[in-house]
C-alpha cells in the first residue's frame, strides 16, 4: 500500500465474511478494487457469498485456525495488506442469568480471536499495512442486561490501544472501530435471551464505507462519532 493507503489491488483477509457486516465489508473492499480472502465457519454461507475471491471455511476460536486464515490470504496473493475481523456473537441478559459457557463463549469469540488473529497477523502484514477490530459503541458506554457482552468489547478496544503501540513499530496501522448499533441481524441471533427495544440502526453499507475510507485516508481510530450519517 502507498503513502496514500489506497485499497485498490490490497490483499485484504475478512473475517466474519457471511455475517451482515462483514458482506457489508467485502462487498465495498471489492468495489474498490481489493483482493479478497474471505473466511467463515460455514462452508454452506461462504459458497452462497456473491463476492469474489478466495474462501476459508475456518473456525476461528483456535490459533491454529487464525494461523491458517493468514496463510490462505497469503497463498492468495503473495503477501497480506489488511486484515478485518468481523467475528463477533452477543447475549442478553442480567450477569446472575447467564451461564458461564455463555461468558467463555462470548470472552473467546469477541476478545481472543480478535487478539489472536492480530498475533497470527502482524508479522505477516505489509509495510504500511492495517488491522481493523470492530468493538462498537457498546465499548464506549457499557450497557444493563448487556453487560458481560459489553466487557467482552471493551476489552477488544483495551487490546487495540496498546496493541496500536507495539504494531507501529513494524509500521502497521491497528484500526478500533466503534459503530453505533448497526442493522446486521446480530441481535436477531443471540447465544441466550432477547434483545431489548432499540431504534433503527446504521446501515451495514455505511459502516463498511466509514472503515474503509478511514484505511485508505491513514485514520488512527474510528469512534462512534465518526459513523454520524
Amino acid at each position: 500500500m502507498s503513502a496514500t493507503y489506497p485499497l485498490a489491488g490490497s490483499s485484504v483477509l475478512v473475517a466474519g465474511a457471511t455475517g451482515g457486516l462483514g458482506r457489508a465489508i467485502g462487498a465495498e473492499l471489492a468495489r474498490r478494487g481489493a483482493v479478497l480472502t474471505l473466511v467463515s465457519r460455514s462452508v454452506d454461507r461462504l459458497g452462497a457469498l456473491d463476492l469474489p475471491g478466495a474462501r476459508a471455511a475456518l473456525d476461528l476460536r483456535s490459533p491454529e485456525a487464525c494461523a491458517a486464515a493468514v496463510g490462505a490470504a497469503l497463498d492468495q496473493c503473495g503477501r497480506l495488506d489488511v486484515v478485518i475481523n468481523a467475528v463477533g456473537v452477543v447475549a442478553f441478559g442480567p450477569v446472575d442469568e447467564l451461564s458461564i459457557d455463555i461468558m467463555e463463549e462470548l470472552f473467546l469469540t469477541n476478545t481472543f480471536v480478535p487478539i489472536m488473529l492480530a498475533r497470527a497477523a502482524l508479522p505477516m502484514l505489509q509495510t504500511g499495512g492495517a488491522l481493523v477490530n470492530i468493538s462498537g459503541v457498546i465499548a464506549e458506554t457499557n450497557l444493563p442486561g448487556m453487560a458481560a457482552y459489553g466487557a467482552s468489547k471493551a476489552a477488544v478496544r483495551s487490546f487495540d490501544q496498546a496493541f496500536a503501540r507495539e504494531a507501529r513499530r513494524r509500521n502497521v496501522r491497528v484500526l478500533d472501530a466503534r459503530p453505533p448499533h448497526t442493522e446486521t441481524g446480530l441481535a436477531e441471533h443471540p447465544l441466550t435471551g432477547i434483545a431489548p427495544r432499540m431504534p433503527a440502526g446504521l446501515a451495514p453499507h455505511h459502516v463498511a464505507t466509514v472503515i474503509c475510507d478511514a484505511l485508505e485516508s491513514g485514520a488512527g481510530d474510528l469512534p462512534s462519532s465518526a459513523f454520524a450519517s
